[in-house]
């Protein structure tokens, strides 16, 4: 494609949205309320930002540059799929009537025809057959993609470009891209391209790969039984529904049934602000979205009764709120999930910085929709939301396997704070991350650094031959205790994961046993470690990242000045310290405010060793 047809096409599509966004912005009711409906929310905030973007795009086509990034980089192996379907979003709300629409779907006809060709994989031809089924449905398509544009599209948009055709297995991604293949299969059907043969073949191995690694559980493990349970074991449920009811379906029993488990889940992590899920990859704002999205799923589908409905509702009005007012930056007018402190996964780089925005604005805007149709359009969030939030179940343990290794989430809510415990294997090129260490995260006080590897609550022993070892991944007879207020959890490893490898390495020449303690504002940590034989150390380390600031230290103990957390301490450590924060001490959120690093030097283990920490909060 040239730059001159680029440009060219992107000029009509440019006049098109500038007419629209020159339109007379909805008036702003005189005492609003302190959270807006959801529907208002999206239209008079969200999407007027996406179609910001749009207009950008249209205006400088391959030549956009977005804070600084070039966007059509080539990395962004989605971005075709994504602008299809902002474009379709934007497209389909226009009336019959409008005299505009006619201008609009020759925009999109010229745009399909100039970005056939670019590379467009797996989330990017799922959300490319979106936007064409949405335009068929709507009695556009024809008018939208010319026929031979068109054709290359049934070639391209395919499942088959990352699904194994012989044995229907994944060709090189994690499990819960079965759900995306699904998703395509079925569109591709509702397109007429194929039969409904490999949706149902694919559909069988998803529930193929719940039944082996989760049974009764019902929760998606994203590897194959290595127990990697996270936001997207708890959110495919949710998207294999949203599937169905995308076209025209209702998901079979089995799907409801693992969807109401993954609604519990994120039931218990309502929040007054809008807050996400708080362990694993590809947080920020896809950990809200992701609570929004399970609970929208279980509404529309009669999973959810009348109360958790409205709770659901009144977070999803809050998220999109916290979306705008948090995660866009007015500076730049695009998500922020890459600056002013935070940081993502690599894998959602800032070199996607226009396809975040798309799909973030989409998943709103479809959720939004689904809302209306159950009649809470306009409608305010209920009143009397945080009474009920304190209503809900103070603890709630949370199985996703059991058997050789335990995995596990431990929900606790106390003091307004969402704290959740993983106990889960972060497998192969996740294991050694933080985020997925057995280790307390709660929005806004506990949190850990994408990709980060620092031994943030959990202690690494790098022995004088030179192995690091740490007490991860492998554990074993997980119990937990509830007493009055108080909540324990006990578990125990007979190896250590050694690190430095992708996948994690059993090291049995140590093991531990570990318990936890939490009590209203208090939790307490303790690991006890035993050497198979004489093991010698060059010295153990671990480190404490904290939002609170003014940190003083007295001995091993820090206590802050400002923020949630007030107190933290540490033994059988030579020595704690205050450190400052470097630039790897940055969360999705922001960065850490104080760090505490603790330390022991060459010793040889013959007996056992006890560490511990314990935390104070408000």
């Amino acid at each position: 494609m040239s730059r001159r047809s680029s440009s060219a096409g992107c000029a009509a599509l440019a006049l098109g949205l500038a007419a629209a966004l020159a339109l007379p912005a909805k008036a702003a009711t005189a005492a609003a309320p302190a959270v807006a409906p959801y529907s208002e929310t999206v239209a008079t905030r969200i999407q007027p930002q996406a179609e910001q973007l749009l207009l950008r795009l249209a205006k400088d086509g391959r030549g956009l540059v977005m804070d600084g990034v070039p966007v059509f980089n080539g990395e962004d192996k989605f971005l075709p799929g994504k602008i299809a379907l902002g474009l379709t979003d934007f497209l389909t709300t226009l009336p019959a009537d409008d005299p505009r629409r006619a201008v609009y779907l020759q925009d999109f006809r010229q745009v399909a025809k100039l970005t056939v060709d670019d590379a467009n994989d797996t989330w990017g031809i799922y959300y490319y057959l979106s936007a064409l089924n949405a335009l068929r449905k709507a009695g556009l398509l024809r008018a939208a993609v010319d026929p031979l544009t068109l054709a290359k599209l049934r070639v391209r948009l395919d499942w088959r470009s990352f699904v194994d055709v012989d044995d229907f297995s994944l060709i090189d991604h994690p499990n819960n891209y079965y759900g995306v293949a699904f998703a395509i299969a079925r569109l591709r059907m509702q397109m007429g391209w194929e039969d409904g043969a490999g949706a149902e073949r694919l559909l069988d191995k998803v529930l193929a790969h719940y039944r082996a690694y989760s049974g009764d559980f019902g929760f998606a493990d994203e590897t194959d039984g290595d127990g990697r349970f996270d936001r997207y074991s708890v959110l495919l449920a949710a998207e294999l529904s949203q599937r169905f009811l995308e076209t025209g379906g209702r998901p079979p029993p089995e799907i409801l049934g693992y969807l109401k488990k993954s609604a519990e889940v994120m039931l218990a992590r309502l929040n007054p602000e809008g807050e996400g899920f708080e362990y694993g990859r590809s947080l920020g704002p896809y950990g809200e979205t992701a609570i929004v999205e399970v609970l929208t799923a279980a509404a529309v589908l009669g999973v959810l009764d009348a109360r958790q409905k409205d709770m659901a509702y009144a977070f999803a009005a809050r998220a999109g709120q916290r979306y705008v007012d948090f995660w866009i930056n007015p500076a730049t007018g695009s998500v922020d999930l890459w600056d002013r402190g935070r940081r993502t996964d690599a894998y959602r780089g800032k070199f996607r910085i226009l396809g975040e925005n798309l799909s973030l604005a989409h998943q709103y805007v479809y959720t939004s929709a689904a809302w209306d149709a159950l009649g809470y359009r306009g409608a305010a969030p209920m009143a009397g939301y945080d009474r009920a939030l304190d209503a809900l179940p103070r603890r709630t343990v949370t199985w996703f396997a059991r058997g050789t290794y335990d995995r596990a989430l431990v929900t606790l809510r106390d003091r307004g704070h969402v704290i959740g415990l993983p106990l889960v294997n972060g497998a192969a090129t996740q294991h050694m991350h933080n985020p997925y260490f057995p280790i307390p995260y709660s929005p806004g006080m506990l949190a850990g650094v994408p990709d980060g590897t620092a031994p943030l609550l959990t202690p690494q022993f790098t022995l004088a031959d030179g192995a690091v070892l740490a007490p991860l991944a492998w554990f074993r007879d997980v119990k937990v205790g509830a007493k009055g207020q108080a909540t324990t959890v006990r578990y125990r490893l007979a190896a250590m994961d050694r690190l430095g490898e992708a996948s994690p390495v059993v090291d049995d020449r140590l093991s531990a046993t570990t318990t936890y303690e939490f009590t209203p504002g208090h939790i307490r940590r303790t690991d006890v470690y035993t050497a198979k034989g004489p093991l010698p150390l060059k010295g153990i380390a671990m480190a404490f990242g904290a939002f609170s600031e003014d940190p003083v230290m007295r001995g091993a103990s820090a206590s802050f000045g400002k923020g949630a957390v007030r107190r933290f301490s540490a033994t059988g450590f030579e020595g704690c310290r205050a450190v400052e924060p470097g630039p790897d001490d940055r969360t999705p959120t922001g960065a850490f405010r104080s760090r505490i690093d603790c330390a022991s030097g060459p010793r040889t283990l013959s007996g056992p060793i006890t560490i511990s920490w314990s935390i104070d909060y408000d």
